[in-house]
């Protein structure tokens, strides 16, 4: 079994590259810049599991040809899009090149590359596609209006896609965290965070190794009935 993962150099994408080796898949790990990440990221996953393939696979989703990346695919089963960026910005003060790259990175691109890898996903009629949304895709957020816009188009996207392939066996989903300890919550002072985790039934933010477990069952064989679904991993805030 082969997967895919866009973004694996970030937080909830490489826990999803070390779940996903730890049940037997080969992987292509996606990264743009963070090359060192990558290497330490594949070192270990070739060590720990040295029958299986883990290929790095470099490509700027902002400025690259989609044939760039999808030329150096080729067996394909699963594909995790947990590539992300944000900008915390009142709208009046994002800039156009701002709202081309969340545009470009979470919703142009997957579409783009669904449309190469589509027949790939279809040949063993069990392909499945996860896509890491966000709960401001429900219920939006100040300061990250179009943030919170395009992981809106997320799941109405993975709503419509899922019907058009479930006869080819292909389910599409969305996993949609709330507040989850990774490095994109950096610039959050330690105050915002505290206040943030009062706001959590669950009394905690996430964390990406358990997005990651969720993700694993969604790539699964026997996760087939489940498809054009938003799953919002939240502990309860804001629902």
């Amino acid at each position: 079994m082969y997967a895919l993962i866009m973004g694996s150099s970030g937080d909830i994408g490489a826990s999803t590259a070390k779940n996903l080796a730890s049940k037997g898949w080969s992987l292509y790990l996606h990264y743009n810049k963070n090359r060192s990440r990558i290497g330490k990221l594949y070192d270990e996953l070739r060590n720990e599991y040295p029958k299986q393939d883990f290929i790095p696979v470099q490509y700027d989703m902002e400025s690259d040809d989609v044939s760039k990346l999808t030329s150096q695919i080729f067996g394909l089963d699963a594909i995790i899009f947990a590539q992300g960026n944000t900008y915390y910005k009142l709208l009046v003060d994002i800039d156009e090149q701002e709202i081309d790259s969340l545009w470009n990175i979470h919703i142009k691109q997957p579409i783009l590359i669904l449309k190469e890898l589509q027949d790939k996903l279809a040949t063993k009629h069990h392909g499945r596609i996860v896509f890491i949304g966000s709960i401001y895709g429900k219920i939006g957020s100040a300061m990250e209006v179009v943030y919170s816009t395009v992981k809106g188009a997320m799941t109405s996207f993975a709503d419509a896609y899922a019907k058009e392939v479930a006869s080819l066996g292909i389910s599409v989903n969305v996993v949609a965290p709330g507040a989850v300890d990774t490095k994109m919550n950096n610039e959050f002072s330690s105050e915002d965070l505290e206040a943030v985790r009062e706001e959590i039934p669950a009394n905690r933010l996430a964390n990406s190794d358990e997005i990651a477990d969720l993700v694993a069952y969604l790539v699964q064989i026997k996760s087939n009935y489940l498809t054009g679904q938003t799953i919002y991993f939240a502990g309860g805030w804001l629902l």
